[in-house]
C-alpha cells in the first residue's frame, strides 16, 4: 500500500471517528483538515499523496470530525474528541497541523492538552469568529438549512481558490459544485456552527510549545488579518501568501515545504 496508508473507525462514546494514517517515521503527525462536505473515509490514498512529504519522517494521522454531532457542539468539544482518539492509538505527544476549522481545533487541543502537542501549525485560520467568518459560513448555514449544498460548493470555490487556479480548473469546478453534498446534513449545520461560537483568543498565552502559522493575504473566509492577530498573541512567526486566499494550503507549492522546515527546526 502506498505509504503505508491505511483507514481506521474509532469508537468514541455512542458513535465513532473515522481516520486515515499513513508514513513510516518514528514520530507522530496530527493532520486536522477544515469544514468540509466529504471527510475522510475513502480518502486516505489521496491525503497519503498530497502530504507524502512528511511520510519519511512521520506516521502521519487525519482525523475526522465524530460521525454523530450533538446541538450546540463547540471546538473545545471538538478538541476533547481528538485527544481521546490520540489516547486509543496510543499518540502520547505530536506535531499537530490544523487547517481553518482544523486550526481552531488544534488551538484548542494545545490550550486544553499541552502535553499532547509538541509543535503547532496553524493555516488559514482564526483565534475567533471575526466578522467576516460569520458572514460567510453563517450564510452556508442558512443555505445548509434549504438544503442548498451547491451554494456552498460554489462559495468553497469562489471564496477560497484564487481566479488563476479557478480559470486552470474551470472545467472541473462546476462539476463539484453539483455533485459534492454530505451524507448527514444537519452534522454538517451543528460543526459550521461551531466556529460561528469559538474565541480563544484571550486563552493563547496558555499555548506555551513552538508554533508557526501560515495564512492567505486575500483570505475571503477568515481574512489574512485574523493570522496576523494568531500570530502577534501567539508571539511567533507568521507567513502571508501574496495572491492565494483560504485555500493557501492547497494552491501554495511551498506550503508543506515551509511546515516541514518548521517543524525540523530545533
Amino acid at each position: 500500500m502506498l505509504y503505508q496508508t491505511m483507514e481506521g473507525r474509532l469508537p468514541l462514546g455512542d458513535t465513532f471517528m473515522d481516520y486515515a494514517a499513513f508514513g513510516s517515521g518514528k514520530r507522530a503527525m496530527l493532520l486536522i483538515p477544515g469544514l468540509n462536505l466529504r471527510g475522510v473515509r475513502g480518502a486516505g490514498l489521496s491525503l497519503a499523496w498530497m502530504y507524502r512529504l512528511f511520510a519519511k519522517d512521520y506516521r502521519v494521522y487525519v482525523f475526522d470530525r465524530k460521525e454523530k454531532i450533538a446541538p450546540g457542539c463547540t471546538i473545545w468539544d471538538l478538541a476533547e474528541d481528538v485527544a481521546e482518539a490520540m489516547a486509543r492509538l496510543n499518540i502520547p505527544c505530536a506535531d499537530v497541523v490544523g487547517v481553518s476549522q482544523g486550526g481552531m481545533i488544534a488551538q484548542a487541543l494545545a490550550i486544553r492538552h499541552p502535553e499532547l502537542v509538541r509543535k503547532l501549525v496553524l493555516g488559514v485560520t482564526s483565534a475567533r469568529a471575526n466578522g467576516t467568518i460569520h458572514r460567510v459560513v453563517g450564510g452556508w448555514v442558512a443555505a445548509a438549512e434549504k438544503g442548498d449544498w451547491a451554494t456552498i460548493n460554489r462559495e468553497s470555490i469562489t471564496l477560497g481558490y484564487s481566479q488563476a487556479y479557478q480559470r486552470k480548473a474551470r472545467w472541473l469546478l462546476p462539476l463539484m459544485a453539483r455533485l459534492v453534498k454530505p451524507a448527514n446534513g444537519q452534522r454538517f449545520i451543528r460543526l459550521a456552527r461551531s466556529i460561528l461560537t469559538f474565541d480563544a483568543a484571550d486563552e493563547l498565552e496558555k499555548i506555551t510549545c513552538p508554533a508557526l502559522v501560515l495564512g492567505g493575504a486575500q483570505d475571503r473566509i477568515v481574512t489574512g488579518e485574523a493570522s496576523l492577530e494568531l500570530a502577534e498573541r501567539l508571539c511567533c512567526e507568521v507567513y502571508l501568501y501574496d495572491g492565494l486566499g483560504h485555500a493557501a494550503y492547497d494552491e501554495a507549492k511551498d506550503f508543506n515545504q515551509r511546515v516541514m522546515a518548521f517543524l525540523q527546526t530545533n
